[in-house]
Formats: structure tokens, C-alpha cells, sequence
């Protein structure tokens, strides 16, 4: 019966669901690895480098980008489709120092990223990106650091910590028994780095885990 539904982007199933959202969430479940961990001075970002091959060129490939001085952003998924939202974000940023003469808070960018996440499940010719996102910064007014998740539904949240990717669910518990309020971020670095190594299955042994 779902099969009637999976080529429509815009006509939900019997169940409720767009389908291809759906098929959008598995692409980022099949995704390398990203974690994300708030610290009180900052947030600690990790995502999993993955070479296939010791000839690819490891100073090429980005995994986590800046957007301000004071926000960045990693993901699970297709890269394809990441760099699309790194590029817009970008220019979400700009529009907004143009126009106010200040950073766009952390909540700001991630309403308008999501915003335009959202556009693309009901909108014809295009489909539902295929990356959940994780936007961290700093908010000056507030003071603290804010740590984001953005899904190919266009539904945001923020959280203490969270696990994006491949094993994500075992990520997330092990995140439940470990995270404490209040640390540093150089505290948090390990856990950070032994949540993607043990999330990660590949057989190039070269630096696996950008932070």
C-alpha cells in the first residue's frame, strides 16, 4: 500500500506519513557518525572522516563548517545535499548582519535552515534533503551555548547532547549515562571521541574523527 505514496511528496499515506521523508531519514541513518555534546563554554562537535582509500586527499574533506565566527555545523547523510545548506545558511547569516548589524543568534539561523528544509517536502520537482543537521554556537545575548538538531522534515530542537548517524540510538544512551551539567568542553572531548569510534566500521585506519 506505501508504495502508491513513496513517489509523492506531497500526499501523505494512510498511516500518516510522506514516504519520502522517510526514505530521506534513512539516508541520514546510513550516515557517518556526528556527535554533539554542550559544555558550558561552547559544544563539542565530532563527526567520523571516512577514506575509503589511502589515496584520497584527507585536507580536502570538511565535515564540520563554520557558518559565523560564532556557529558551526555537522552532519549526517549525503554531502551533496549538506553543502547545499552549508551555502544557504551562509547567506542567512549575511542577510541577517546586513540588515541588523549584528550575528544571527544560534535559534535564529536554525529557523530559517529549517524553514527552508521544510519548503523542500511540499514544494514540486524537489525532495526532502537527505541530512539531519547539528548547529551549534554561542548566543552573546543569552550568554551560553546552544547545541541544535534539524531534520529533512524541517523539525528543529535543541539538546544537551545527541548522536546523528549510523548506531545513533546506542550513541544516545551512552550520552543518557555519561552526560553531567557543567563541564568544560575539553572534558567532553573524549566522550565525543569514543562515541564516533565505536559508531564507526571501516577498514582504512587513518585519522577517523574530525572534532
Amino acid at each position: 500500500m506505501s508504495e502508491r505514496y513513496s513517489f509523492s511528496l506531497t500526499t501523505f499515506s494512510p498511516s500518516g506519513k510522506l514516504v519520502q521523508i522517510e526514505y530521506a531519514l534513512k539516508a541520514v541513518e546510513a550516515g557517518a557518525p556526528s556527535v554533539g555534546i554542550r559544555a558550558t563554554n561552547g559544544v563539542v562537535l565530532a563527526v567520523e572522516k571516512k577514506f575509503t582509500s589511502k589515496l584520497i586527499d584527507e585536507t580536502t574533506i570538511k565535515k564540520i563548517e563554520p557558518i559565523t565566527t560564532s556557529i558551526g555545523m555537522v552532519y549526517s547523510g549525503l554531502s551533496p545535499d549538506y553543502r547545499v545548506l552549508v551555502k544557504q545558511a551562509r547567506k542567512s547569516a549575511q542577510a541577517y548582519q546586513m540588515a541588523y548589524g549584528e550575528q544571527i543568534s544560534p535559534e535564529q539561523l536554525v529557523v530559517r535552515t529549517a524553514a527552508v528544509m521544510q519548503e523542500y517536502t511540499q514544494s514540486g520537482g524537489v525532495r526532502p534533503f537527505g541530512v539531519s543537521l547539528l548547529i551549534a554556537g554561542w548566543d552573546y545575548d543569552n550568554k551560553r551555548a546552544f547545541l541544535y538538531q534539524c531534520d529533512p522534515s524541517g523539525t528543529y530542537f535543541p539538546w544537551k547532547a545527541t548522536a546523528l548517524g549510523h548506531n545513533s540510538q546506542n550513541g544516545k544512551s551512552f550520552l543518557e549515562k555519561r552526560y553531567v551539567n557543567f563541564c568544560l568542553i575539553h572534558l567532553l572531548c573524549d566522550i565525543a571521541v569514543v562515541l564516533v569510534v565505536n559508531a564507526t566500521s571501516f577498514a582504512y585506519s587513518g585519522p577517523a574523527v574530525s572534532l
